[in-house]
């Protein structure tokens, strides 16, 4: 354990919805949900204004729409979230060669090993500095915990949201942590709090209080010395600069089943050409091509094939996710298709590409001298339906008569569209129709004006 809380963990406050409070002036201090609006979608994360509603992230989309009517419902841009995200990482990285990110809005940083804080006044200077120059970059807030252990630091930022900073000084850890619940320390989830509740312990201290054998006892060897150490608040996790990828896959739910076939045929092809996009993104290779599909009953299957050598050639992925489909009985109906790419290298082989290919070709042509006629003619000769232009709430749009916006809603052959900038006042809403030719899809502009190479601007390249 440090002497000093040199360990910083920064959690940017509701990441995805105050980004789009951000880009939406007439958001702003409004409820706003952020997920997938279908159906089957769940929450991704909710303003705070919307948490007072009772909604949270993952919770179905149906339940939110319940608790807060009048919210507003946003699909999400994954695009700004992750320029946005750079932007933060970039100032992390200032302060210390050691960051650990957890996701696109967290991330752990050693700020001992970038000598930017070496005691507890620095460390705190540190953190206030960092959470002004993200405001002034991109415009949200963040949260900063700092202490001498990660698992500390990351309770001393929940103990800091909204838009705060909590120090914990070393050696007053344990009288902190006593009376918080069970389910504050890493690994205790309902399951293992409910155990320990059963057991008479629902507090910290409590843990610390049974003992070590008392905790293996209840919880097995491992779980109960590794819980009994963080009740202690013993914890010497170094910060880990690099993650190894395991593997890179997508996948999509469908908001009705899929029954026929050669959909679900399509759908494979096109999700393993968006896996291999983020494979080629990452620039990495994979040799185990990963086929999942759930299906009506909830059942989940999962087929491998594993290749000869690392690829990242989109007709060797296809062919792969094609022919593990064949395993799969998707008769009642599928609801969700995803595919991955797994064994990772971060080398290619052209040699052992093409090998993989000839492998793949004739695997298919022996597979289909063993399909009926008539399901190889569906196969061939199916049309493919033209693309529709479809209009995701929230996303950014351009009129060429009154210039930039995003869909407000859209259905029954409509869009409507509120026009408003980052940096306007809050702006009207008009109504078009939804093939109206001067209404066309825009990239999101920069949340902060004014600052070269930021998202939606020509030097950044932004998604829209």
């Amino acid at each position: 354990m440090r002497t000093a809380p040199t360990i910083l963990h920064l959690d940017m406050d509701a990441f995805y919805a105050s980004a789009e409070q951000a880009a939406k002036p007439s958001l702003r201090g409004k409820a706003v949900i952020v997920g997938g609006l279908g159906p089957r979608g769940v929450v991704a994360t909710c303003s705070y204004e919307a948490r007072v509603f009772g909604v949270h992230s993952a919770m179905p989309m149906a339940q939110a729409r319940r608790l807060a009517p009048n919210a507003a419902y946003l699909v999400p841009r994954f695009g700004l979230y992750r320029e946005v995200s750079e932007q933060v990482m970039a100032l992390l990285r200032d302060l210390s060669p050691l960051v650990e990110p957890l996701s696109l809005d967290e991330a752990f940083v050693d700020l001992e090993a970038g000598q930017t804080a070496w005691d507890a006044e620095s460390a705190r200077l540190t953190g206030v500095k960092l959470r002004g120059d993200i405001r002034a970059v991109t415009g949200l807030t963040g949260s900063v915990g700092l202490a001498a252990s990660k698992m500390l630091a990351k309770i001393a930022s929940e103990q800091a949201k909204p838009d705060g900073l909590v120090l914990i000084e070393p050696g007053t850890e344990r009288e902190l942590l006593a009376p918080m619940s069970v389910r504050t320390l890493p690994g205790v989830g309902p399951a293992t709090g409910d155990h320990l509740r059963r057991a008479g312990i629902t507090t910290v201290g409590e843990i610390a209080e049974a003992g070590e054998d008392e905790l293996v006892r209840l919880l097995g060897k491992a779980h109960g010395v590794a819980l009994y150490a963080m009740a202690l608040a013993h914890d010497v996790r170094p910060v880990v600069a690099e993650r190894d990828t395991k593997s890179v896959s997508v996948e999509d739910t469908y908001d009705v089943d899929i029954h026929d076939r050669v959909r679900v045929r399509m759908e494979v092809q096109r999700l393993a050409d968006r896996c291999v996009g983020r494979l080629r993104g990452a620039h990495l290779s994979g040799r185990t091509i990963v086929l999942k599909v759930r299906r009506y009953d909830f059942s989940t299957l999962t087929r491998s094939e594993t290749l000869r050598g690392p690829t990242d050639d989109p007709a060797v992925v296809r062919e792969a996710a094609a022919r593990l489909l064949e395993s799969v009985d998707t008769t009642g109906g599928v609801r969700l298709l995803g595919v991955g790419v797994s064994g990772l290298a971060d080398y290619t082989q052209e040699d052992l590409f093409a090998q993989a290919r000839t492998a793949a070709a004739a695997a298919s042509a022996e597979e289909l001298e063993h399909v009926e006629p008539e399901e190889t003619q569906e196969a061939v000769e199916e049309p493919v339906p033209p693309a529709e232009r479809r209009w995701h709430a929230g996303h950014d749009v351009r009129h060429a008569e009154f210039g930039h916006g995003w869909v407000q809603g859209s259905g029954l052959g409509r869009v409507t569209v509120r026009f408003e900038t980052p940096g306007s006042l809050p702006g009207r809403v008009r109504t078009f129709r939804s093939d109206d030719p001067l209404l066309e899809v825009a990239e999101p502009l920069p949340l902060v004006e004014g600052r070269p190479g930021d998202v939606g601007s020509p030097a950044a390249g932004g998604e829209g």
